[in-house]
C-alpha cells in the first residue's frame, strides 16, 4: 500500500501542475528518518528549476513527473503520498516543490520508507522498467497475462506480487482478486486453467478501474489520502481484505481466512475459493 489504484490516484490528483514552471525544489525540516533522495535536492532544484512540467505519468506503483529533459520519480511504498493541498500533517513532509501561481506539491511519508529519483528521461526506460517492471496491470493483454501466469509454479497469489510479472498489482488487490474469481491464493499458478487465468484477468480489470473511480482504499490507520487530502472510496468495496474472521460476504457460512505468502497477508475464503 499504495497499490496501483492509489498512485493512479495521486498522479490524477496533481495533473494540475501540468505546464506549470516549477520556482523550487526544497526539503523541509523533518525529525523522523530520511528518505532517499538521489541526486541530493540542491542539485535536484538546480536542473528542475526553471523548467515546466510536460506531464505526469505513472511507472507501476511510482509517480513521475516530466519536464523536457528529465524525469522525477516518487515512489511512495508503504505510507508515502503525494499532495497539493495540505497533507495529513506537517512533520512527514519530504519533499516540497513549489510552482508559478502559488501552486505548492508535496511528498509525504509516515514511515520514510519511500524514494525520490531524478534521472533523464532518455534514461529512464532501461533504468527503471527494463528487467523490473512487467506489464502494467492496466494495459497487459489477457493473452500475456495467462501467458507469464502459467509459466510460475508459485501460488498465484504471490505470481500476482512479482511487479517483473505484473506491474501495480499488491497485496490488498490481489486478494479481493482472487476472492471475486474463485481462485485459492495458495494453488501454484501453472495448475490454473487459461479460463481460469482469463476471467481472472477481466475481474482484475474491473477491481482496478472501480477502484480507480473511488479514489483507491483508505485503511484504518488513515495514512492514504488522495492530492487534496481527502480518503478514498474503495475500502467500503472490500470483500476479504483485513477480514479475518468475518463471515463470508458470499457464502455467510465461512469466516475469512488469514495466512501469510511470502511475508505477506493473504485474505481469502476457503469455501468459496476452493480451488
Amino acid at each position: 500500500m499504495p497499490e496501483l489504484p492509489e498512485v493512479e490516484t495521486m498522479c490524477r490528483g496533481i495533473y494540475p501542475t501540468i505546464g506549470k514552471l516549477i520556482r523550487a525544489v526544497s526539503q523541509p525540516p523533518c525529525d523522523y528518518r530520511p528518505i532517499q533522495i538521489r541526486p541530493a535536492v540542491a542539485e535536484i532544484n538546480a536542473r528542475l528549476a526553471g523548467c515546466k512540467v510536460k506531464a505526469i505519468t505513472r511507472l507501476g506503483k511510482r509517480v513521475v513527473i516530466q519536464t523536457q529533459d528529465d524525469s522525477l520519480i516518487l515512489q511512495p511504498k508503504m505510507t508515502g503520498l503525494v499532495a497539493i493541498e495540505a497533507p495529513p500533517d506537517p512533520d512527514h513532509v519530504r519533499l516540497q516543490i513549489d510552482f508559478s501561481g502559488k501552486l505548492r506539491l508535496q511528498f509525504w511519508d509516515r514511515r520514510g520508507l519511500g524514494t525520490v529519483e531524478l534521472m533523464p528521461t532518455a534514461e529512464l526506460h532501461a533504468r527503471i522498467v527494463e528487467g523490473r517492471l512487467g506489464p502494467d496491470a492496466l494495459q497487459i493483454t489477457a493473452e500475456d497475462f495467462i501467458h507469464c501466469l502459467r509459466a510460475t509454479r508459485r501460488p498465484i497469489k504471490v505470481a500476482l506480487l512479482d511487479q517483473k510479472l505484473l506491474a501495480g498489482v499488491g497485496n490488498l488487490y490481489a486478494s479481493e482478486m482472487l476472492f471475486k474469481a474463485k481462485i485459492n491464493p495458495q494453488k501454484p499458478a501453472a495448475k490454473i486453467s487459461s479460463l481460469r487465468l482469463r476471467t481472472l484477468h477481466q475481474v482484475m480489470l474491473e477491481i482496478l478501474q472501480l477502484a480507480i473511480t473511488l479514489e483507491g482504499s483508505t485503511l484504518s490507520d488513515g495514512t492514504y489520502r488522495n492530492a487534496i487530502n481527502d480518503p478514498g472510496g474503495y475500502q467500503n468495496m472490500h470483500r476479504v481484505y483485513d477480514k479475518a474472521g468475518e463471515p463470508c460476504s458470499q457464502c455467510q457460512s465461512s469466516g475469512i481466512r488469514r495466512i501469510v505468502q511470502a511475508q505477506r497477508c493473504t485474505f481469502y475464503c476457503p469455501r468459496c475459493q476452493r480451488n
